[in-house]
């Protein structure tokens, strides 16, 4: 089972957390419901707030997608798109964690996707399969920006993991851009031991949190489509 997070505006001032629960991450509500209720200014705003809370608290990769809400009938196109591409990233590699959130895309790709030499920011065989699955998806939706963050467990200094994570990202970037990915689409960040999502008192959990995220969002062109599309259809 797999935990899909939407955020809802009701109105000007109230803000509610819905988390919806589904076998299918991809297979949620209808997000034009969802972007329009977040309402055009209120949710801008929100999303703004939450993405920068998430990105210095929290999980880095949700807050850049949660920064970048657009909110109101745009923002219901929008996420259309994004569900569509989400599916497609889902049929594409099934091992990936692929969560719709606000207008954007929350993707965790764990040492069984994606891959490197131990100690190394070089990509195994194996990784480079999945990442050319990712790029079809990427080159059927131009329309996106794509940060990547790269993780560590807490083994070794912090300083080391912060370099082997920030060189691991943009390895992947540079892979991504090798295969036909614009390199103007993508932004590469280390994170070395920062937001673990397991334990690391365990091997699984250091191997859990040995990991590359992806925030996914929409891009200026997107927008302002999206803006256009809801103009006409007032």
């Amino acid at each position: 089972m797999k935990k899909v997070s939407t955020l809802v505006l009701a109105g000007a001032l109230l803000v509610g957390s819905v988390t919806v629960t589904s076998c299918d991450s991809v297979k949620n509500a209808n997000n034009t419901q969802k972007g329009a209720a977040l309402g055009a200014a209120g949710g801008a705003i929100i999303g703004g707030i939450l993405g920068n809370n998430l990105g210095k608290g929290g999980n880095s990769a949700l807050g850049a997608v949660l920064g970048g809400v657009i909110g109101g009938a745009a923002g219901g196109v929008i996420g259309n798109k994004m569900d569509k591409q989400a599916r497609e990233i889902q049929e594409a590699l099934p091992g990936a964690e692929v969560e719709r959130i606000g207008e954007g895309i929350h993707m965790v790709l764990g040492e069984n996707s994606v891959n490197f030499n131990l100690n190394q920011a070089t990509l195994t065989d194996k990784a480079k399969q999945n990442l050319d699955k990712l790029v079809v998806v990427f080159k059927q939706n131009p329309d996106t920006d794509i940060d990547i963050f790269g993780y560590t467990d807490n083994t070794g200094k912090e300083e080391y993991n912060l370099r082997l994570s920030r060189q691991r990202a943009t390895t992947v970037k540079t892979y991504l851009t090798q295969q036909g990915v614009s390199a103007k689409r993508m932004k590469a960040e280390g994170m070395g031991i920062a937001d673990p999502i397991a334990t690391n008192a365990t091997k699984e959990g250091q191997a859990k949190n040995r990991r590359v995220e992806f925030a996914i969002k929409a891009n200026d062109k997107m927008v302002q489509d999206a803006q256009n599309a809801a103009g006409h259809s007032l």
